[in-house]
Parts: C-alpha cells; sequence; structure tokens
C-alpha cells in the first residue's frame, strides 16, 4: 500500500539525513582506520614510509590516457559538486504550508490559509482537558493536507482521555471544516514534570 503526499509530509522523516551522515560517517572511519593501519607498519614497515600518494599508483596513471583519465576525473568532480549541491538546497528547503481551497466555483471561491487551519486546531486543542500548550503546522498540499500537532500535557493528565477528546472532536472537527474524509496527522506528545518547590 502506497502512501499519499500527506502521509508523508505528516511523517516528515530525516532518514536520508541520517543514512547520508551515516555512509559518510562510515566511509570516513574506514579511511582513518587505514590510515593507521598503514602508519603503524601493520602493513610492512616499507608501506608505512612510502607517501600518501603511492608512486606506483601515479606511475599506472602517468601510462594511461591523460585525456581519458582527466575526463573520468572531471566528471566524476561535477558528479559530487552537482550531488553536493543538491543535497545543500535540499537541505535549506522550507517546508511548504500550503493553503486549501474549499470552493473553487467561479466567483465565489473560498480559501483558507495554512496559518488560520494551524491557528483553529491549536485553539481547539489547547482546550482539551490536560494540554496545557499545543503547536500545529499545516503540511502536505492543497489537494492532500495534513497536519503536524505537538502536545503539551499537564502532570497527571490522562493520556487515553486526551487521546480520545483529541481525535473525536478536534481533528474531527478539522476533517470536517477542510472537507476531508482522511486527514493524515503526526501527534508528538510532551509530557510535563513536576512543579518544582523551593525549600525555606
Amino acid at each position: 500500500m502506497t502512501r499519499s503526499v500527506a502521509a508523508k509530509a505528516a511523517a516528515r522523516s530525516n532518514r536520508p539525513d541520517r543514512v547520508l551522515t551515516f555512509v559518510t560517517g562510515l566511509v570516513v572511519f574506514a579511511l582513518g582506520a587505514l590510515a593507521l593501519v598503514v602508519g603503524f607498519g601493520w602493513l610492512g614497515a616499507y608501506r608505512a614510509q612510502r607517501p600518501v600518494l603511492d608512486p606506483i599508483a601515479l606511475d599506472w596513471l602517468s601510462r594511461q590516457d591523460p585525456v581519458l583519465t582527466r575526463a573520468v576525473a572531471i566528471v566524476v568532480g561535477l558528479l559530487l559538486f552537482v550531488l553536493g549541491l543538491w543535497w545543500f538546497l535540499r537541505s535549506l528547503r522550507p517546508e511548504p504550508r500550503p493553503d486549501v481551497a474549499l470552493d473553487r466555483a467561479p466567483g465565489r471561491e473560498v480559501t483558507v490559509s495554512a496559518s488560520a487551519i494551524a491557528d483553529a486546531v491549536r485553539t481547539d486543542a489547547e482546550a482539551i482537558d490536560g494540554v496545557s500548550r499545543a503547536r500545529v503546522r499545516s503540511v502536505g498540499s492543497a489537494e492532500h493536507p495534513a497536519l503536524r500537532l505537538t502536545l503539551w500535557l499537564r502532570e497527571g493528565s490522562d493520556l487515553r482521555d486526551v487521546w480520545h477528546e483529541l481525535d473525536t472532536q478536534v481533528l474531527a472537527r478539522a476533517r470536517e471544516a477542510l472537507d476531508v474524509a482522511v486527514l493524515p496527522t503526526a501527534v508528538r506528545l510532551e509530557l510535563g514534570s513536576a512543579e518544582r518547590r523551593r525549600v525555606r
């Protein structure tokens, strides 16, 4: 079963960044371990004294077709540059916060802004008994809206009651207002801690 655009947006993941960081760290770790092995002379004392740019490798490269070697190096360098630039721009790209069109009929268009949706859901969520604060973000796309909620719960709040009221009232009201049957929502709960008291 494929996930919709809204569901992906509601549960936005850092997996690509984590995978790239892990792979980069693994490669750097492997190169560092190899350098230590060579430096300590475990591959032979003579090999440890040789320069980093192996003369044998340089001699082999010099015997190859210089045009082909340079072309391959330039292509690899350009690919790495484009990949790095794409990843950099992707990391800086702000998350879309689309407005939702409730009525597209000519002359009576009705569009609800993403901030208005977030404010309305946040107000309803903060009215739940046991919720001290809420943060809401409207994500997804104009055709497939989604929500991302963070709720801060007071100490001693009944999690089951909070969840039930959130699902049956807050999210149900949001689905009805947006005229959608399904509204993917990612919910994060922050449990409050006991208030500190000063000892006199």
